[in-house]
């Protein structure tokens, strides 16, 4: 008895062993693909505020690490800076670009499975993954934005793990939560909108706890893990940006988005036009530098901002919301309309674009990346021969093509009453709508926006067709 016992032991281990093997094998291969747009381009791609983010992480770990304080450190995302450090130590952003497929093969593997019935073996799922991680890094956004220098992709990952956690939970290993903890705090950190995104989430899984059928202890545990997620990126980022500039706060020092916002818009700058008069505002000493573009405002050497004295800068940084305010109140209708405007026009273009060569981001490899600069140069990108039209085009397509089969297996699905369909769904949908509105309403209209959090719409059209298939192999077998 004792040596069939242990016989029995050793093949559990064994079959444990290759199980394991054959996961880690399927995620790797699933990062691999993901990784063919920087394969195709030669090199990682990269936009004008990656020189930043791969710049900065330095200049922030020596303040941590070695306290050598400066007055400014940029105003990207100190924690991707930070975490993405130790890939690339100026020398190469591949390690980088190996980190986030291997972050987006993982978690679609945890979706995947969470999906597939407790009696399907796990060597069944390895296949309908691979389909599910093919289509996606051939027909949508999330392999170019998993070989994009910029947080971008760590956002989607970020609802994908609170997604997880509040109706999977089950489904994943003590190992496995710690690690969607750590990426869903990183990802949360790793951009503004992303920590508004993530709260306005929160808020509606607790509305919708409130109508799940789960026991309610369950549904508790699962939202207080979310909870705390998003408490400590926060709490992370006020004690960061506390430790660096001695006060803390959510944002650091930033530009003011909002103002150049309502000024392209119209109405803030009907309300300063009409009150300057009277107004001791340094945006007053700028009125004939608006323009109808919030990037010229911010931007540009002639804008209005960043013509601004160091002393004005710190002045209309600080009229920013009673301005916002003002406006509001003396135009409510006509900033609605312009709002609603923009938050359309946000959500209707999602083009892989942004992606061209720039002579600034050039330059500045000679401080960034100097080892890196040949290559670069080497690469389609700097050439701007990337197939973006192209692309743009199919991904369009798959996106109608996606919205329209889960149009087709909506009445089939819902007959089951999934609470994680429903919780997917939820979020994915969630998601991508109030995406398009914090970055068009707020920000600015930009493909790159919306297009980092597209793909979750045909990876939600891939849930629901492998679950289709797989309730109907399970009545044919039943």
């Amino acid at each position: 008895m004792t040596v069939a016992k242990a016989e029995g032991q050793k093949l559990a281990r064994d079959e444990k062993g290759r199980v394991c093997a054959m996961r880690g094998g399927a995620v790797l291969l699933g990062a691999l693909l993901l990784s063919w747009p920087a394969i195709l381009n030669g090199f990682p791609l990269i936009y004008p505020d990656s020189m930043t983010y791969l710049l900065d992480g330095h200049v922030v770990a020596r303040a941590l690490f070695l306290h050598q304080i400066t007055d400014y450190y940029g105003v990207r995302s100190f924690f991707y800076s930070l975490g993405i450090l130790s890939f690339h130590w100026n020398i190469s952003p591949w390690p980088v670009v190996a980190l986030q497929c291997l972050l987006v093969a993982w978690i679609v593997w945890l979706l995947a499975r969470s999906f597939q019935a407790c009696s399907v073996s796990p060597r069944r799922i390895v296949a309908p993954y691979l389909i599910l991680i093919l289509f996606l890094s051939l027909l949508t956004s999330a392999s170019w934005y998993a070989s994009f220098i910029m947080p971008d992709i760590l956002g989607p990952l970020a609802y994908l793990a609170i997604y997880l956690l509040a109706f999977a939970r089950e489904t994943l290993s003590r190992a496995e939560r710690w690690g969607l903890y750590l990426i869903a705090i990183w990802g949360i950190t790793a951009h503004a909108s992303h920590l508004l995104l993530a709260a306005g989430l929160c808020l509606l899984l607790v509305l919708f706890a409130a109508f799940e059928r789960r026991p309610f202890l369950r549904r508790v545990r699962s939202l207080g893990e979310v909870v705390a997620i998003i408490a400590v990126a926060a709490g992370a980022q006020m004690a960061l940006h506390g430790y660096l500039y001695g006060k803390p706060s959510l944002n650091g020092i930033r530009p003011p988005y909002l103002i150049a916002r309502i000024v392209a818009d119209g109405p803030g700058r009907w309300y300063l036009e009409k009150n300057c008069p009277h107004l001791q505002w340094a945006v007053c000493n700028h009125l004939s530098q608006f323009t109808d573009d919030p990037d010229v405002f911010l931007w540009e050497p002639n804008g209005a901002y960043e013509s601004a004295s160091d002393a004005e800068k710190t002045q209309i940084e600080k009229e920013e919301i009673p301005l916002v305010l003002a406006t509001v109140r003396a135009y409510p209708f006509q900033q609605l309309s312009r709002s609603a405007a923009n938050f359309w026009d946000q959500f209707l273009h999602f083009g892989p674009y942004g992606f061209n060569a720039n002579d600034w981001m050039l330059q500045q490899f000679d401080e960034v990346l100097p080892k890196a600069r040949a290559s670069y140069l080497g690469s389609r990108q700097a050439h701007d021969a990337l197939p973006l039209d192209l692309f743009s085009e199919i991904q369009w397509w798959t996106v109608v093509a996606s919205l329209a089969a889960m149009a087709v297996l909506i009445p089939f699905l819902w007959r089951r009453h999934s609470p994680r369909l429903a919780g997917l769904t939820l979020v994915v949908v969630a998601t991508v709508v109030a995406n398009a509105g914090v970055t068009g309403v707020l920000s600015v209209v930009d493909d790159r926006y919306q297009c980092r959090v597209i793909w979750l719409l045909p990876l939600l059209a891939g849930i629901f067709f492998l679950d289709w298939l797989q309730q109907r192999e399970l009545k044919l077998a039943a």
